[in-house]
């Protein structure tokens, strides 16, 4: 973090409370960015940091969008994440003994957020007992047509995430048997899970997506409905007020290092 904040001049920067903004949306721009190479090679830098600094994908994911057309608003998005850093340097990912082996994960979608594409950004995160084991923040490759398929496409996706990670743990012999919860905030796309009478309403969703359905019915996964303000997968979808990011971002298991020591 040290080295990303001397390569781009900003060892003596002003940090800030959040590495995204939740007031300034990045559209497309005339004014091209005169260093595309140093923008590039910080911005993969970042992704490395992603290995354990979460927090920080939702803002990394979105700057590896403009990789091939570079604007100075874009390199203002990555000056961004660079104070957040300045102001966390001691921040990283805690692991902790826990006595129970039970597997949950979140699922969110923010839809149409992109204002160029109109496409939807999936997050998840997968907990193993109280440890946050994966995680993700990517945009949907296809545009949804309502809220309720891109949340379900964000469900599919944790779905078989933690369909290999249930399969690794039989293999060692640490799987208790018990269906793994999946929480998601969206009640149409919970109905889709568990309801075939819904069939008719999702014609147009790909069918790779329903395999969450036989997990459900097998037994296997437990689809529940969490409230918005718990959803702990905001923070990879949507920029978010201060107070919120911070609150789920300690949730999430991203704590200060120094202070656990």
């Amino acid at each position: 973090m040290s080295d990303l904040l001397n390569r781009a001049g900003m060892v003596d920067c002003k940090p800030l409370a959040t590495p995204a903004s939740t007031t300034q949306a990045v559209t497309p721009s005339d004014e091209p960015f005169d260093n595309p190479t140093q923008y590039r090679r910080i911005v993969g830098a970042l992704q490395y940091l992603t290995i354990t600094r979460l927090d920080l994908c939702y803002a990394v994911n979105r700057s590896c969008q403009f990789m091939h057309t570079l604007t100075v608003e874009h390199w203002a998005m990555v000056k961004r994440v660079l104070r957040y850093i300045k102001g966390t340097l001691d921040y990283g990912l805690r692991l902790s003994c826990s006595p129970t082996a039970s597997i949950h994960a979140y699922s969110n979608s923010d839809w149409a957020g992109c204002l160029i594409d109109w496409k939807s950004t999936s997050g998840y995160a997968v907990f193993f007992r109280t440890n946050l084991i994966f995680w993700l923040s990517r945009k949907q490759r296809t545009v949804a047509r309502s809220s309720t398929k891109a949340e379900y496409k964000a469900l599919a996706d944790v779905a078989a995430e933690v369909t290999w990670v249930v399969s690794l743990l039989r293999e060692l012999g640490l799987h208790t048997g018990q269906p793994s919860t999946l929480w998601c905030d969206n009640l149409g796309a919970t109905y889709l899970c568990a309801n075939p009478v819904f069939h008719a309403r999702t014609k147009h969703v790909e069918i790779n997506y329903h395999f969450v359905r036989d997990k459900v019915a097998s037994g296997e996964f437990v689809v529940n409905l969490v409230s918005t303000k718990d959803q702990l997968a905001d923070v990879f979808t949507k920029p978010l007020p201060g107070p919120k990011f911070i609150a789920l971002r300690d949730k999430l298991n991203v704590v200060s290092l120094t202070s656990c020591a």
